[in-house]
This record gives C-alpha cells, structure tokens and sequence, in this order.
C-alpha cells in the first residue's frame, strides 16, 4: 500500500489557506515526517493570523501523524489534544470522532490500553449518535476500523468497516482501493488467528470473504497492465488462498508479484505474497524453498508484532514437517498454547471497550442531565443556575481573562405581555435569545437569561470590543422583524456592560454593568452604557 495503516488525510474540505495543509500532508506521504513538522511550524502563524481554523486542525493532524511515525508519543498525543479542541470548538462531530479514532490508535500503540479504549469509546459513541453522513464520516468510521483493528478488535473493526461501505453505498460514492486493501487486510489476520486456534469453520468463513472481496475488486478494475494496486490485492488474496489449501492459485497469484512489490517497499503486501508462497511450497514438499519465504516475510514483519507472529508460527509449522510431528510435540503445543492466551489477552480488550463504552455513555448521560439543570427550558439558554455558577467561577480565577459582561433588559416588555399575550412574549425572548446566540462564539461566550425579560452574557473580552458586540447586538434586534409575532409592538433593548477589574468580585461585576443597564434605561431605552 501506498501509504499503508493510515487513512489518507482529507483535505479537500480545509480553510482558504488549505494548500499549505496540502503541503504537509505530501510531505508526510513522501516519509519526510521531520520536514512536515518543520514546515507546520512555518504555516501556524500564518494560518492563526489568517483566522483559518479548518486550516489550523489540517496542520495539528498532520503533527499528530508526523510525531507519531517518528514514535514521539507524547508530542503526538499532545498535538492530538489541540486538534480535539479545535474539532469541538467547530462543532465538528465528525471530526472530532476522528481525532479520538486517531488518537486512540497512538495510545495503542503505545500500550497504553485504559486511555485507548476510552478514546475509541468515545470515538464510537459519536460515530454511533450523530446524524451528520455527509463530508468525511466514511473516513472517520475507516479510521475508527484501524484503531480497533491494531488493538485487536476484530469484530468491532468488521462492524465500523461494513458501516463505512454502507455509508459510501448511500452517498453514491466509490470508497477507493484503500478501503478494499484495509478490509480485506483485517478480514485476513482474523482468519489467520482463527485457523491458529484450530477454529476452522469460523476461519474459513472470514478467508473466504477476503478472497471474495479481492476477487470483486479485481474483476472490476481489470486493467491490460498490473498496477500496484491491483498487486498488493493479489497479495492479499494468495495469503488467504494459501490458508484455504488453493495452493497452487496461492503460488500463481504471489510468483509473479512479490518481487515488484518488495522493490516499491509494500511491505504488508510483500509479506503476504512471502507468507502465501511459504505456505504454498510447504504444502508442496518443497520445503527448503518453503522456508526461504517464511523466512523473507519474518524480516519484513519486523515493525508489526501481529504480521511477526504469524510468519513465526508458519515457520514453527514448517519445523515441525522437517523434524517430525513427534519431535516438535512440545514446541507445538507451547505455541498452540501461546496462540490462545493471546486470544485470551484479545477478548479481554473487547470487554475492556465494552466497559469504557458503558463508563463514556454514563458521563455522558450525566452530563447532559447537569447541563439541562444549567438551561432555561424557554429560550434554550443557560438559566440563573448557570450565571450564578459563571460568578462563582470568576471569584475562584476560573476564568481565562479579560471577562466582561452585558446585563440586557427588553424594553417595555411588560406592554408586549399586556397587548399581545404572555405566548407572544415568550416568542419575542425566543426570538431575542436566537440574536444573542448568534453573536457568542463557541467556546468563549455564554449567553444566560438572568430572570424574566433580563438576560446576561458573559464575554471573553475587554471593554471595548464587548461594548462593540452590545451595539451589533442591539443594532441586530432593531433590524429583526417583530411583525408577524407582536403586530404593531416595536422591539428593543437596553444594555449595560462592565469588565472585570483587579480585586472585583463576580458579585461587583454583575453590579456594575446592572447600575450601567438602569443609566441607559434612564438614558431613553434602545441603547448601551457602559
């Protein structure tokens, strides 16, 4: 595979200076990991000053990617956590599935399973409960696939790998050869395993698939000239092949191949074109030549422990045609041995993301059930619960400063009541509690209805710019139409604003922008004092 255990980056949906992504990602793709990060560093500033955050998250994957191909866990764990922020910053579910995907597999491979599992929980969970199909879903259930793959997470692996499939049936698209090699890869393994431990309907039935699959695809993309992509397919299939006992298609498919994918270092494929021809002379009697390929696909095994494994338990097999069954008794039933203790190690993993799955939907359950305590069941915005709880924060320094805030008053909004009727007026706070939303940015302000007609917003910012944001806001409800809720009734608010100053506490700033609301309500209405 071209770019093998990894899915490609997507870039397509990036920010304005996208190219630049593009740029590191190629650099990635070309195995120049120190130069990716080198040029990462160049970008940020830009990208930050430019405001393209889409960007900013292209340039933190591909740190993530870099740092860990480069085995630098803990900056590839670190760069993962600034990627997740600013996936959930965006609101971007999928993304964000993503990233725990991705971050989850670092983990893993770390050995890192309690943290791992968590992450690919929680990956899951989001796959699982959003409603967003479209743009890159299908590649974050790809990544979320190999995450589960590398920790052994068969069935979880097959189950994310048939939803992708599903997802790119539905949305009309053609899932690529990468996904056919990752699926059919997993499809593989897990027979292989299988055979290992002597369940062989079990491990048939997953090598039949792998060959059926393969067999589809190359039936589909037959081309006058093998390309690679169609080689490291017949790879995969003669491994399988060899497995079923189809020794001599398994020979005739890998004999012609290896050599070509050994010289474009396709390591996996190589190593199964190896491992079929190993197989296949063994079971031919050509035992001398059977063990030079087991022992090519040994060495190309050497960065995965799993491919490793099984090459040596091939070889293992291989000892015991040349010696004897009687005297490799005991060498085969340690491996034997082996073989299920590290299946017992797999289903324990399984069990391990089931119960992270369980601890992840609980949390989440909880916290929902605390932020409905924090939301005003009208407006949808935080309630007085939650202002409260913000003041609190700002007495304990639990706040990332400048912090001002906006105590905001609907003008005569008992008239409203009295013409129309409370229904219209709760329609009118709907719709004034929409306006204020829309000029909150995710993440940094909060917009709460303080009591009755009064709401409050608490804002990352100093004094100026906050007074900047009451006047858009203020100008936005004077430019909304009021008529088809309250017909007749003009709509406006009054505003008080004040910053946080050293030595006030959360009390004295809702104090002062409160005296600030009553000097612009004494002012004439529709107007902001600060």
């Amino acid at each position: 595979m071209a770019a093998e255990g990894r899915l490609p980056v997507p870039v397509s949906r990036q920010g304005p200076l996208n190219r630049l992504a593009q740029l590191v990602g190629e650099l990635l793709w070309a195995g120049r990991q120190e130069q990716a990060l080198a040029a990462a560093d160049e970008f940020e500033p830009l990208v930050r000053a430019f405001g393209d955050d889409r960007t900013l998250g292209f340039l933190f994957q591909g740190r993530l990617f870099a740092h860990e191909d480069l085995d630098h866990i803990e900056d590839a764990l670190a760069a993962g956590e600034v990627l997740l922020a600013l996936r959930k910053a965006a609101g971007d579910v999928v993304g964000e599935a993503k990233t725990l995907a991705d971050v989850a597999g670092v983990y893993l491979r770390a050995g890192r399973l309690t943290e791992g599992m968590r992450y690919l929980a929680r990956a899951g969970m989001l796959l699982d409960h959003t409603t967003r199909r479209a743009g890159y879903y299908g590649v974050a259930l790809g990544t979320y696939a190999q995450a589960a793959q590398a920790a052994g997470l068969y069935e979880v692996a097959a189950a994310a790998s048939e939803r992708e499939a599903e997802h790119y049936a539905v949305y009309g698209r053609v899932p690529g050869t990468f996904f056919e090699q990752i699926y059919i890869t997993l499809l593989l393994i897990w027979g292989v395993r299988l055979d290992q431990l002597g369940h062989l309907h079990e491990a048939h039935s997953r090598l039949h698939r792998a060959t059926e699959i393969a067999t589809n695809w190359l039936a589909a993309n037959a081309d006058t000239e093998l390309t690679d992509d169609a080689r490291e397919i017949v790879a995969l299939r003669a491994l399988a092949l060899a497995k079923l006992g189809r020794t001599d298609q398994a020979i005739a498919d890998a004999e012609p191949i290896v050599a070509a994918l050994r010289s474009r270092v396709f390591w996996l494929p190589a190593w199964a074109a190896h491992l079929a021809l190993g197989i296949g002379r063994r079971a031919k009697g050509d035992l001398a030549a059977a063990r030079r390929e087991l022992v090519a696909a040994r060495q190309l095994a050497e960065r995965s422990p799993e491919e490793l494994r099984i090459a040596k338990y091939e070889l293992a097999v291989l000892a015991s045609e040349v010696h004897g069954a009687e005297a490799t008794a005991d060498l085969m039933e340690a491996l034997s041995e082996h073989a299920r203790q590290l299946w017992q190690q797999r289903l324990h993993r399984v069990a391990m993301l089931h119960q992270a799955r369980q601890r992840e939907e609980l949390e989440v359950e909880g916290m929902r059930a605390a932020a409905a305590l924090l939301r005003d069941p009208l407006t949808g915005l935080g309630n007085r619960r939650q202002h409260d709880q913000l003041l609190r924060e700002i007495d304990t320094g639990a706040v990332t400063l400048p912090v001002s805030l906006l105590v905001i008053d609907v003008d005569k909004f008992k008239s409203i009541n009295d013409t129309h009727s409370h229904t219209v007026g709760d329609a009118v706070l709907c719709a004034l509690a929409s306006v204020f939303r829309a000029h909150c940015r995710v993440g940094q302000d909060t917009a709460l209805r303080y009591a009755g007609d009064e709401f409050t917003i608490v804002l990352n910012a100093n004094l100026e710019a906050a007074v900047e944001v009451a006047e858009r806001i203020r100008t936005a409800v004077a430019l909304t139409d009021f008529e088809p809720i309250a017909p007749g009734t003009p709509i406006s608010i009054s505003t008080g604003v004040a910053m946080l100053r050293p030595g006030m506490t959360g009390a004295d700033l809702f104090q002062a922008a409160d005296t600030n609301l009553y000097q612009a309500k004494r002012g004439g209405r529709d107007r902001v004092a600060a």
